[in-house]
């Protein structure tokens, strides 16, 4: 198998060959070709060719292709398997690579497609009003950058590396040039080629790079790309610090390696469920892909009288760790990634146990790749800086004893920023007070007791719908966390003009700009056919003393504002009002079409305001007004094809003032099919 690079379309099949070796028996698994590549001309082939594709289509249509690519890629998997293997990982360890780093993808998706505009940009937030009148406005939009995405992925998880920053990228419309480590690169090659072979992205909107070193690269860039950095912090630093990143003030996000922590509580006991799941995670994050997770558990801090019943409970736990091939389903741990890996986990591991105690390790399985769990306590973790700085990327952690909360909370914070801290207890008012302690240390903080545990993702577990990254020595950057991911790739543009012109720039209607009269009541018109901003205006209804009474009793609602004439001359109204509520319905009974027609139904309303009271022989008038458009996938259980609509509704009384207004959402038929159509 050649690891090849993808470049301005086409595969580079020649260039300096290397071996790639497996893990697991030392064997070759494939050649990386290293290329003489024109990292200039992929630049501007990802701007001028995958660029404009990709901002053609909406944010949906992107989404959409990112959801279809992993139902793709999810037929594949167990060829993904076959591979990963080779990198040492158990089959458990490749599920969290391969179908987490899919199953994230599904997630950006859906969440793009829930959070986001159907439009080629994303309309942020609500309308400033910046003018007394009105008629000076502000209204925050996300664009496509016009550049190029690079993302410089790790060795430790090839697939969902690649596919968590790929995905949010794509769907905010910026293409990306991809460059993995070498060690496991043939698995990230392998999930690459199935990309392509989907047919699913557009030319231009995804490169790939086969080398140890990107060349000049980072040279070309400019101030509308960015670069997205996973790996060690040195690295990183060394890549941020370049001079062409300074110059032009390209976005580096960096996510490095950090000495996570897991704290267990002040009030727990070894006889508490609480103690048996923070004993178990543990020895999970020691383990799972044989300790090398950016996000495991380097620094286990215990209170001061448990450090013997602690490191029993781990003994016990890690003794039926199973050391082997991963291939096999006996295995629990495979091997280190490489030898390589193996020789500088061994340094890190040395520097540590100079400082530490050993209280557990069995020493048999060290060969090649292969080693074993190891547990270090340090028995002044205030005084002893060194394992709060050195990491060593493999199954080992160190036990840190505190003597109070305070000291357990500066122990967590002296790793100067982390990826991920943990704390289980059963007491709420501990979980407070050490959260709070180490929030600004932290990208994300679990807390664990009985009862969250069973439905847990764990410690080490980055979710796409929360943010992934750390402050300090974790790199400062931050990914995912469902559609902020996208936004992280767009630019943040703050338009001021009249509403009508911001109305017609966003596609959105904007409150105070001129509507047009539509000359078909919008319940009869298809989706399609309805355009934003184009409005019906309904005949007027006096409201009544017996419409107050006959809601009243239907509702059962028998508030003293809307019957007693004693009580409510000393409300905050005056007199008797009629029910907000009342006012909704009679609205909808003046702009709803009685007979069937496009508008399947509506599913629900929002922003409802009451803003001025209705008294009895007030005159009422809704205006309904199209203000924005969806365009929703049709399932093979759909009997219709259909989008849906956001339609604001404004009530009035005689004197023309605002007393309520809301937005309904409705489902209206499409008479379109369209591509992401599944029937």
């Amino acid at each position: 198998m050649n690891i090849t690079s993808y470049a301005k379309g086409n595969w580079i099949e020649k260039g300096e060959e290397t071996n790639l070796i497996s893990a697991v028996n030392g064997k070759k698994v494939a050649t990386l070709v290293e290329a003489d590549l024109d990292y200039k001309g992929m630049c501007e082939y990802a701007r001028s060719v995958g660029g404009t594709k990709l901002r053609e289509m909406t944010i949906h249509q992107r989404a959409f292709k990112i959801k279809f690519l992993g139902q793709y890629l999810m037929k594949h998997k167990e060829e993904f398997y076959e591979l990963s293997t080779h990198t040492g990982a158990t089959r458990r360890d490749s599920w969290i690579d391969i179908e987490g780093g899919i199953g994230s993808i599904f997630t950006l998706s859906s969440k793009a497609r829930i959070e986001l505009s159907d439009l080629p940009f994303h309309v942020e937030g609500g309308v400033e009003r910046l003018s007394r009148g009105g008629t000076f406005i502000g209204q925050h939009i996300c664009v496509p950058k016009h550049g190029v995405a690079v993302h410089i992925n790790a060795f430790n998880f090839p697939v969902w590396g690649m596919l968590e920053k790929f995905a949010p990228a794509f769907i905010a419309g910026v293409p990306c040039i991809i460059k993995p480590s070498p060690m496991g690169s043939y698995l990230a090659h392998a999930v690459f080629k199935k990309m392509i072979e989907s047919g699913l992205l557009p030319d231009g909107s995804v490169q790939f790079i086969a080398a140890d070193v990107p060349g000049d690269l980072l040279d070309h860039l400019n101030s509308q790309d960015s670069v997205s950095f996973t790996g060690s912090a040195f690295t990183g630093q060394k890549l941020k610090a370049h001079k062409n990143i300074i110059q032009n003030n390209i976005p580096f996000n960096l996510e490095a390696d950090s000495l996570n922590c897991s704290i267990l509580g002040p009030d727990v006991t070894p006889d508490m469920e609480e103690f048996r799941l923070f004993v178990k995670e543990v020895a999970n994050e020691m383990t799972v892909k044989t300790g090398q997770k950016c996000t495991a558990i380097r620094r286990t801090i215990i209170p001061k009288d448990l450090v013997e019943d602690v490191t029993e409970a781990l003994k016990k736990r890690l003794e039926k760790t199973t050391i082997g091939d991963p291939a096999s389903e006996n295995t629990r741990m495979g091997p280190l990634a490489s030898s390589q890996q193996a020789t500088r986990f061994g340094e890190s591991l040395q520097k540590l146990i100079d400082v530490t105690d050993t209280v557990y390790t069995t020493g048999g399985d060290e060969k090649d790749a292969y080693t074993s769990p190891k547990v270090l306590l340090c028995k002044t973790p205030i005084t002893v800086d060194e394992v709060h700085k050195v990491e060593a990327f493999g199954p080992v952690t160190t036990l840190l004893p505190y003597e109070n909360i305070d000291e357990a909370v500066a122990i967590a914070n002296k790793a100067d920023g982390s990826l991920v801290g943990s704390l289980f207890t059963n007491d709420d008012d501990v979980a407070r007070v050490i959260t709070l302690g180490c929030a600004p240390y932290h990208g994300r903080f679990m807390i664990i007791n009985r009862n969250s545990a069973e439905e847990s993702t764990g410690h080490g577990s980055p979710m796409p719908h929360m943010i992934h990254g750390g402050p300090g020595r974790a790199g400062g950057g931050e990914e995912l966390g469902g559609a902020r991911a996208v936004l992280h790739n767009m630019q943040r543009v703050a338009l001021q003009g009249s509403p009508t012109t911001i109305m017609n720039i966003v596609q959105q209607y904007v409150n105070g700009a001129e509507t047009k009269e539509s000359e078909v009541h919008p319940f009869r018109k298809h989706f399609e056919d309805l355009t934003v901003g184009e409005a019906l205006t309904t005949h007027r209804r006096t409201v009544t003393e017996a419409d107050i009474v006959n809601f009243g009793g239907l509702s059962g609602d028998h508030f003293y504002a809307h019957f007693d004439d004693v009580a409510a001359k000393d409300s905050l109204f005056g007199k008797r009002v009629a029910h907000g509520y009342f006012v909704l319905s009679a609205a909808a009974g003046m702009f709803v079409h009685p007979a069937p027609g496009p508008v399947m139904l509506n599913y629900g309303l929002e922003d409802l305001r009451f803003v001025a009271p209705v008294y009895p022989g007030d005159t009422i008038q809704a205006k309904l007004i199209v203000k924005k458009k969806t365009v929703r996938q049709k399932r093979e259980t759909d009997k219709e094809p259909y989008g849906m609509v956001w339609f604001d509704v404004q009530v009035t009384n005689q004197n023309e003032e605002l007393v309520a207004e809301y937005t309904i959402l409705t489902l209206v038929k499409r008479q379109n099919r369209l591509d992401m159509d599944l029937d």
